[in-house]
């Protein structure tokens, strides 16, 4: 969990994986963080997100009843909000990491992203898109394209501080009542060394790229 005195969604991404990319040390400390999660059960579900600021200050957090037909389409109507949420209150320029806990959605966010890195926007592998999920897929794929950086990291369900907001946004309802906050980071902290933390060294035994 995050360590004493760090902001919690930084903490939570740069001790994640982030699937097909690797993780230098100059793209930890993004200038926004956001963390989504979606419910699905029979008698209705939801949706959440939490957005901060490289310094830790709260920028928005969202809890809202949905009635996904599925898990798949609540994570990615989730991050969709969340993304959508984000784009209304950061520049354009800004760099994001996103944490969610959906093994396919963060490999699928992340592989758009080499997309369009690649001279054929070509996907270095084929994405996998849940059937249902294709106008969510395509909103998350252009708010992707709206910012200058931003690579998903896969986080643990129980460490997702979204999933409380998804699963009971009747008792977080509140939430949507805060004021809405367009807040920029506090300047970016040196970097002083190229190295990868322990944490990030050996993380991924296949094919990488930045």
């Amino acid at each position: 969990m995050a360590a004493h005195g760090r902001p919690a969604l930084r903490d939570l991404f740069d001790e994640s994986p982030t699937p097909h990319i690797a993780h230098p040390p100059r793209t930890h400390h993004r200038d926004f963080y956001v963390a989504t999660d979606g419910s699905f059960r029979q008698t209705g579900g939801g949706l959440g997100a939490v957005i901060e600021t490289r310094d830790g200050t709260r920028v928005a957090r969202v809890a809202t009843a949905d009635a996904p037909p599925d898990n798949n389409v609540a994570e990615y109507r989730a991050l969709h909000l969340g993304l959508d949420v984000l784009a209304a209150r950061a520049p354009r320029h800004a760099s994001v990491g996103v944490l969610i806990d959906h093994d396919s959605l963060a490999s699928n966010v992340n592989n758009a992203i080499l997309a369009t890195n690649h001279p054929d926007r070509k996907p270095p592998r084929p994405f996998s898109i849940p059937s249902n999920t294709e106008h969510h897929w395509r909103g998350i794929r252009a708010r992707v394209n709206g910012f200058d950086e931003i690579r998903a990291a896969r986080i643990d369900s129980d460490q997702n501080p979204a999933h409380a907001l998804a699963n009971e946004p009747s008792q977080y309802e509140h939430v949507n009542r805060e004021l809405d906050r367009c807040v920029l980071p506090d300047p970016p902290e040196p970097t002083i060394s190229e190295v990868p933390p322990p944490s990030r060294a050996n993380r991924n035994g296949g094919r990488a790229s930045d």
